[in-house]
């Protein structure tokens, strides 16, 4: 009887059926193009800050509800009564500068739409293709790059906020912007490959 081959993983992804692992394989590092799935991203980023991406995973249904699927337009109209409905929330993240964020951005990012896609601006930090590197190790991989402190900068001309350079390299990896799995990990090629197929020109 043969033995099944475990797969091999970024070390940070965990074992096999853990939340973790379940998003390392089917999501991080696959190029996102719909501008409402990079909008919830870049606010789930958001609300990352300071704490661990595992408690937004297991919160991240709970946010979808409160925040309605990130549909910006009705995000945007959010109000004061609102912030204190979502305060009382226990399924989210309880904060009232983050939440009071994710509704200014979604109004930063319909002003931003008016004047250019938002997924196309967004890929334009990486010239349009996305960043394929080749790490052995996770030793030295940066936590920010002149790239994410562009796009720092440019959302919060735009008046974005809880948009650092730190945070936003992980956006970025999350997103395909950049490929950040191992050579070793199972999934570097096959986000690769899709990496290579992503043109800027067709969002």
């Amino acid at each position: 009887m043969s033995k099944t081959t475990k797969l091999v993983r970024c070390s940070w992804a965990g074992e096999d059926a853990t939340e973790y692992a379940r998003y390392h394989d089917e999501e991080w590092g696959v190029p996102m193009t719909d501008p409402r799935a990079l909008f919830e991203k870049l606010s789930l980023e958001g609300f990352q800050a300071g704490l661990s991406w595992l408690t937004i995973l297991r919160k991240r249904e709970n946010f979808r509800k409160a925040f309605h699927n990130f549909d910006p337009e009705r995000v945007a109209r959010m109000n004061a009564n609102d912030v204190e409905r979502l305060m009382a929330n226990e399924g989210i993240i309880r904060n009232r500068a983050k939440i009071e964020a994710s509704i200014s951005n979604a109004k930063a990012y319909l002003a931003l739409s008016e004047k250019t896609p938002f997924a196309k601006f967004l890929w334009s930090f990486v010239d349009g293709r996305p960043v394929i590197n080749e790490r052995t190790t996770l030793q030295g991989v940066e936590t920010e790059t002149e790239a994410s402190k562009r796009m720092s900068k440019a959302l919060k001309a735009a008046g974005f906020r809880f948009v650092g350079a730190t945070t936003l390299y992980a956006f970025m990896q999350s997103t395909g912007m950049v490929n950040d799995h191992l050579v070793t990990c199972f999934r570097h090629k096959p986000c690769a490959a899709l990496q290579k197929k992503f043109r800027i020109e067709n969002l």
